[in-house]
Formats: C-alpha cells, sequence, structure tokens
C-alpha cells in the first residue's frame, strides 16, 4: 500500500541530537576531527564547500546565502571563517526550533550577518527572493518521499513529475520516490537561485581508482529507506534531479563527495576497506567514514 514518509512532527518535537547519525558534515565539522587523517588537505567541511561554491562563482562579494536544514550550524561556521569578508548576509531555515538556537549559538560571532527562519522549507520556497545561492546539505532525504508506488497505481503529484520530466522509474514492483526533493528543486530552478545539494545517494559515482567501494552498494537503484532514531529518511536518486534541472535549461555538475571532500586514494584505504582491519583506532574511523561517505554524492544547479 502507498504511504508517505514525512518527518516535520519529529523536527518540530523531537529534542534531536544529531550524534546519533553519521554525517559528513558533523564528521568534518572541525579541524580536531579523528577522521581529518583521511584528507589529502585537511579543512572543515564549511570552508570546502565554500571553495567549491568561489571556484563555480556562486560565492560572490556582498551574495546572500540561504541554507535550508543546517544542523547545528557547523557547515556554515566554516563557510564564514573561510569567506565572511565575502558574505553579505546568511539566512539559515530550519523546522526544528532547538536546531536553530544551536545555530545562532555556534554562528554568534557573525551575528550581524545572520538571520534565523523558523519555517518549513517546502512551504517557504515559493515566496524566497534576494537569495543569491542556497545550500541544502543533508537534508533533502528528509523531505516527504512516497513509499512502495507502484507504475500502474502512481499518485497524481508522481506521475505528473514523472510524465513532465520523463523520470525513470521500474516496470514492475513496488519502489519509493523523491517526491519533495523533485520539487524543491523544481521550485528552485523556476526561480532561477544557484543551489547546492549533498545527500546520500541511490546512484552514487564512485571515484576511479576507488572501485573497491562499489562492494557490497547499488549504484543505481531507487531511494532506500535508512532508519534512524525516531524517524526515517531516504536515499536521493540524482538522476530525478538532474532531468528536472536540465527539463530548465539549468547548467548541472555533481560528483561523488570523496572528491569533494578530498579523500585519501591510497592502497592504505583499499587496504582497509576491503580488509575491514579495525585492529587500530586509526583503521576504525577510516572504515567507518568510507562506509558512509562512499554513497553521498553532490550536485550544483545554476
Amino acid at each position: 500500500m502507498v504511504s508517505i514518509n514525512e518527518t516535520r512532527q519529529y523536527h518540530r518535537n523531537y529534542p534531536i541530537d544529531l550524534m546519533t547519525e553519521f554525517t559528513i558534515c558533523e564528521s568534518l565539522a572541525s579541524m580536531n576531527s579523528p577522521y581529518m587523517g583521511a584528507l589529502e588537505d585537511p579543512k572543515s567541511y564549511g570552508a570546502m564547500v565554500g571553495d567549491m561554491l568561489k571556484a563555480k562563482n556562486m560565492l560572490k562579494t556582498g551574495c546572500r546565502v540561504c541554507e535550508i536544514g543546517g544542523g547545528y550550524g557547523s557547515l556554515m561556521r566554516g563557510l564564514l571563517e573561510a569567506y565572511s569578508s565575502m558574505v553579505g548576509h546568511v539566512y539559515m531555515v530550519d523546522l526544528s526550533m532547538s536546531l536553530l538556537k544551536k545555530q545562532k549559538k555556534i554562528l554568534e560571532p557573525w551575528d550581524r550577518l545572520t538571520t534565523f527562519i523558523h519555517a518549513d522549507a517546502t512551504e517557504l520556497m515559493p515566496v524566497i527572493s534576494g537569495v543569491d545561492v542556497i545550500i541544502l546539505n543533508e537534508v533533502i532525504g528528509d523531505f516527504d518521499t512516497y513509499k512502495d508506488v507502484e507504475r500502474r497505481n502512481l499518485p497524481g503529484q508522481v506521475s505528473r513529475l514523472v510524465n513532465q520530466y520523463a523520470l525513470d522509474i521500474p516496470d514492475e514492483g513496488s519502489f519509493n520516490f523523491n517526491v519533495s526533493a523533485i520539487l524543491i528543486v523544481e521550485e528552485i530552478c523556476k526561480k532561477g537561485i544557484p543551489v547546492f545539494i549533498s545527500e546520500h545517494s541511490s546512484d552514487p559515482i564512485i571515484p576511479r581508482g576507488m572501485e573497491f567501494l562499489e562492494k557490497g552498494l547499488e549504484t543505481d537503484s531507487f531511494p532506500r529507506e535508512i532508519k534512524l532514531k525516531e524517524h526515517s529518511e531516504f536515499t536521493i536518486r540524482f538522476s530525478h534531479l538532474i532531468k528536472v534541472a536540465k527539463y530548465w535549461k539549468k547548467n548541472v555538475s555533481t560528483g561523488s563527495l570523496i572528491d569533494l571532500v578530498g579523500l585519501k586514494k591510497s592502497p592504505k584505504m583499499k587496504f582497509i576497506f576491503v580488509s575491514r582491519a579495525c585492529a587500530k583506532d586509526e583503521h576504525e574511523i577510516i572504515f567507518e567514514l568510507l562506509d558512509h561517505i562512499r554513497e553521498y554524492r553532490w550536485l550544483v544547479v545554476r
């Protein structure tokens, strides 16, 4: 039976603890992180995202940045530590009041630059204006997702998206569909606002030289449920988001988050992952990072 997974009540009412989830942003939040040893050029994740935005000419002097679902504020802290001189203003949008409070505290050094908005981004998006770039980092997997959909009985909203954007879906059997993730990309494209997106992917890209990471990983599948404390999120079929962006004639670039963060591509990495050699704390830390980040993908639409 078709159902829809939504996390609004969880984010509105539950005392969220991101430490119960593995997130790339928090794992690489500071130079003190034990995961930094796995990187070629260690720096905070927020600084890395800032580097990419600047390289793609999306981070310009005086630009207004909107981050949706900013968690503890770690990404934006890292970005501002590296690029505050280029940022005109930051808008932090979140459904969780408790997370907004944490963001406000961690971003206090830049309080003159920041505005905090308690809102559902999927409802707010149609009226967002005056923004130069949007960041959706590790959040769209929490957006509404249809579960157990079948081609022969598509919900109206899914049918419209599948037909308008020629989205591929299975001919037989049930599948999950990232309806709100696709809708928010559609709205962003209509508004013409550049966006950076990252999330667990159901069609991940494995970098050349790290093919060993494909072991046990579906690289061309449909969204799967990830059960977490008190809620579920879903992997994202990035090919669907790309088709929406191309329909609206946007420039698209995408890749593995492994490349964005500059993970070392060394024989040691392969040995640790393939052999699951976790005798040392260092090896256990690297294995954990590899096992998670291999499924992550980034997407820039502008």
